[in-house]
């Protein structure tokens, strides 16, 4: 991270003296004010997020401590034992990795992270050779780094917090290409393995998903753009509605005191806001020192000319900071997502694009560090391009659903 983060500000300065001695004499001056317009804008985002992030940790605390997450994880359990052969079903990596899934699929990112790191640790007791993954590893690894989250609540609050005129619009995109993330970089993983797909339960469990996305995915193409953007939005806002009544069923149920539950998680929430600062000031800091200096201009520039010449459309080009940053680095890929909905537009395509994107896939390389490193594994095997192919697939599929919706 701090190679990339050097070699943001040191390009940045190259460009700036390169502009400098092409005779643009405004081009220092340019970039160390995009530096003090980047550390503004990174506060105001931070934030302007304290409500919003409040109230969904309140939220997802009461999924915790009513054991919601746990009772997802039981159903979950059954497909993971047929990705993970062998991990032996009821043991303790199972109901780790089973947690941290249900926890992931819920948007849960606090609890889900530590989880995973157990079923990690777990995973390794029983690994003949402790410093090179093993197979059961890598799936878990790529489920991590591709898995479909049904509640993307970070991407929906940075869109709230930009003023978009419907936050949760992007839901059904981001939805389609996560899947495809998932689906590209399970069926990877499984060839290489030879782990059998054509299970009975694999494939009710992945031809119903399918059928679903697909079944909206003809609603889409059947009716005006601006009724398949209502769709997706009444998708989104729906499924929301429906996962916080459920929240407050379960404590309910639980007997968990929901306003002390709600004001703990609450107090995390905005401790966690606060937290964000100075990530956001560094990447977007950066990111700005690459534009203002007409670094990250003549890039895309480039791309986008290679694309007229291929005939294609070129609006998804100013998309593309995040797609290039998303397996590197999740927060500059969260700062090159701002920056396009504060350079374009929230509502643009680009924006909403951008949205899709971060939402389609996690950052390879940080699960890569954060997960094996925990457990003192360094020969990763095929783990690294599992992960980028899953990458690959979910940002490619962000940008084709991104303009079939809004395009």
């Amino acid at each position: 991270m701090h190679r990339l983060f050097t070699g943001f500000f040191l390009v940045g300065i190259a460009g700036a003296i390169l502009q400098l001695l092409l005779g643009d004499t405004g081009a220092p001056a340019r970039v160390v004010g995009a530096l003090w317009e980047a550390a503004d804008l990174a506060v105001q985002v931070s934030l302007g997020l304290i409500g919003v992030l409040a109230l969904w940790s309140g939220l997802f605390r009461l999924a915790e401590q009513s054991r919601l997450a746990d009772r997802l994880a039981a159903l979950v359990q059954p497909v993971l034992h047929r990705l993970m052969p062998s991990v032996p079903e009821g043991s303790q990596a199972g109901a780790g990795i089973s947690m941290n899934m249900a926890a992931n699929m819920l948007g849960l990112d606090n609890a889900a992270t530590p989880l995973g790191l157990k079923a990690m640790s777990s995973l390794q007791e029983s690994n003949p050779r402790p410093r090179t993954a093993s197979d059961a590893q890598i799936m878990f690894l790529v489920l991590n780094t591709s898995a479909v989250t049904l509640v993307p609540v970070t991407v929906l609050l940075y869109r709230t917090q930009q003023g978009a005129a419907d936050p949760a619009d992007i839901y059904l995109p981001m939805l389609m290409a996560t899947t495809a993330s998932t689906f590209v970089g399970v069926a990877l993983t499984a060839r290489l393995q030879g782990i059998r797909l054509r299970d009975p339960i694999l494939l009710a469990v992945a031809g119903g998903w399918l059928a679903l996305l697909g079944l909206l995915g003809l609603a889409v193409w059947w009716v005006p753009p601006d009724a398949s953007a209502r769709l997706s939005s009444l998708l989104g806002n729906g499924l929301l509605l429906a996962v916080i009544g459920a929240f407050f069923v379960a404590a309910w149920r639980a007997r968990v005191d929901s306003y002390d539950a709600f004001i703990e998680g609450a107090k995390e929430g905005f401790n966690l806001a606060v937290r964000l600062i100075p990530y956001l000031v560094a990447m977007l800091a950066a990111i700005a020192m690459l534009r203002a200096s007409g670094v990250l201009e003549a890039v895309l520039s480039a791309i986008r000319h290679a694309a007229l010449w291929l005939g294609w459309d070129t609006r998804f080009v100013d998309a593309l900071p995040v797609a290039l940053l998303k397996p590197l680095s999740g927060s500059g890929a969260r700062a090159a997502m701002l920056d396009v909905m504060h350079t374009q537009g929230v509502d643009s395509l680009a924006g909403r694009m951008a949205a899709v994107m971060q939402g389609s896939t996690e950052t390879t390389f940080y699960v890569l560090a954060v997960y094996f490193g925990s457990v003192g594994v360094r020969n990763f095997r095929y783990a690294l391009w599992c992960g980028l192919a899953a990458d690959a697939a979910g940002l490619i599929t962000a940008i084709l659903v991104s303009y079939l919706f809004f395009g």
